[in-house]
C-alpha cells in the first residue's frame, strides 16, 4: 500500500496554507505545523486505509470516495488496488458545494 498525492490535491493544500495564514492570520509556524500534521495523517492511511466515512458530497461520483478529519480540515481520498490517492484538502469552513466542483477534475 502507498499514498500518493494527486496535483489536485497539493493546489488544495495551497489554498489552505494561504487559508490560514491570510484570513486566519496564523503565523507561520502555526501554517508549517498544521500543514506537517495533515501530511502526517495522509501518511498513516496507510495503515488503516478504510478508517474514513464516505465523503457524501461526493457520492454521485460513483467514485468512493472518503473522508478523514483533521481539526477544521478534510483529507479526501480513494483507495485503488493498492495506492490511497489523496484527492483533496478541504477546509471545512467553506462552502461544501466548492467540494464537488473541484472533484470533477480529473486525478493527475
Amino acid at each position: 500500500m502507498k499514498v500518493e498525492f494527486t496535483d489536485e490535491s497539493l493546489n488544495s493544500l495551497r489554498e489552505v496554507r494561504s487559508f490560514l495564514s491570510n484570513i486566519q492570520g496564523l503565523s507561520s509556524e502555526k501554517v508549517e505545523q498544521i500543514t506537517s500534521v495533515l501530511l502526517d495523517k495522509s501518511e498513516e492511511l496507510i495503515h488503516f486505509p478504510n478508517q474514513g466515512q464516505n465523503e457524501e458530497y461526493l457520492d454521485h461520483l460513483g467514485l468512493n470516495h472518503k473522508r478523514i478529519i483533521v481539526n477544521h480540515c478534510k483529507i479526501i481520498y480513494r483507495v485503488v488496488d493498492e495506492t490511497i490517492y489523496i484527492t483533496d484538502f478541504f477546509d471545512t469552513r467553506q462552502d461544501p458545494k466548492k467540494l464537488t466542483v473541484r472533484a470533477r477534475k480529473p486525478m493527475t
